[in-house]
């Protein structure tokens, strides 16, 4: 059975960093396609970011480009969401998310599997 796990989030001030982790058990991460989504309060989830099985291709929101950074390790079953920047209205509960799709999309409804969620909250 396909679990993950997320962790990292945390309080930051404007401008700080936080790295985000997905560990994965129970699946071959090799074969998997991750989405990093997050939903603020009495918002959409929406997509973040995502990286491919397939060729490891990468997909950022127009709002975190330039700031965030996906990247995988397929040995150690995780992906990372390297956060850099922050501001404010990047607060909200980040999830990832699993799908045996070679194609990397931020379309949540195309994905399988889903973490529980890690808080992130962007405040001075």
């Amino acid at each position: 059975q396909v679990q993950l796990a997320e962790s990292g989030g945390g309080l930051v001030q404007p401008g700080g960093s936080l790295r985000l982790s997905c560990a994965a058990s129970g699946v071959i991460l090799d074969y998997y396609t991750i989405g990093w989504f997050r939903q603020a309060p009495g918002k959409e989830r929406e997509g973040v970011s995502c990286i491919s099985s397939r060729d490891g291709s990468t997909y950022y929101a127009d709002s975190v480009k330039g700031r965030f950074t996906i990247s995988r390790d397929n040995a150690d079953s995780t992906v990372y969401l390297q956060m850099n920047s922050l501001k404010p209205e990047d607060t909200a509960v980040y999830f990832c998310a699993a799908d045996r799709r070679r194609v990397c999309t931020g379309i949540k409804n195309e994905y399988y599997y889903w973490g529980q969620g890690t808080q992130v909250t962007v405040s001075s």
